[in-house]
């Protein structure tokens, strides 16, 4: 397979301060933002116009799970194959405990694994709660961000009003790294567009 610009791990949180129903909002506004004609533009507009995507679902210690395998973004049909992929899926990991550095090592496992070399590899990370389960998150974010990945942050803050500090502090990571606040789920759609406008972009929001 031909180099891309871009390897994008979402991983989603599933634990158990995700309901059902604020899971499926999620899944869908990712599926809408995926769909985005400037995300689009993004994904298939650089030097190798391709990118890879993969979407990781995580909760507590041994809870994860890749439940839409690398795909590769080489045109609008295939961005929206991806996204419709995202969008539909399903919630198979138990709803436990919230355990971001195990998330973070499943990433990292799943980028030694690309089908294609890529410029630039980000994990997304999108939570509402911080790590309390697991490995500490910091020392796995050392080490990614060692070697070039960036960790972003897309945080709920519907529950915990700091997580946005503890994401900054024990997340986030890496070259231009940086993490968005969502003051709660009804605002999740627009913060997961410009969030992804601006990592698939490379450039700031505005």
């Amino acid at each position: 397979m031909d180099n891309v610009d871009l390897a994008l791990v979402l991983a989603l949180d599933g634990s158990a301060s995700v309901t059902f129903d604020e899971f499926n909002l999620m899944a869908g506004a990712m599926g809408a933002a995926l769909r985005d004609p400037e995300v689009v533009a993004g994904l298939t507009g650089g030097p190798a116009r391709a990118s890879l995507g993969a979407l990781l679902l995580w909760s507590g210690a041994g809870a994860q799970e890749v439940l839409v395998e690398w795909t590769r973004i080489d045109s609008p049909d295939a961005a929206k194959a991806f996204a419709d992929a995202v969008e539909n899926v399903p919630r198979i990991v138990r709803a436990g405990e919230t355990a971001i550095g195990e998330a973070l090592l499943a990433s990292l496992t799943l980028l030694a694994h690309t089908p294609a070399n890529a410029r630039r590899q980000v994990v997304d990370v999108i939570g509402d709660g911080r790590s309390n389960a697991g490995i500490a998150p910091g020392p796995v974010r050392d080490r990614m961000a060692a070697i070039g990945i960036t960790i972003n942050g897309l945080c709920v803050l519907h529950e915990e009003a700091d997580l946005l500090q503890t994401y900054e502090r024990d997340v986030i990571g890496g070259p231009g790294a940086f993490a968005l606040p969502c003051p709660d789920y009804p605002a999740f759609a627009d913060a997961m567009r410009r969030k992804l406008v601006r990592e698939i972009t490379d450039r700031p929001i505005a």
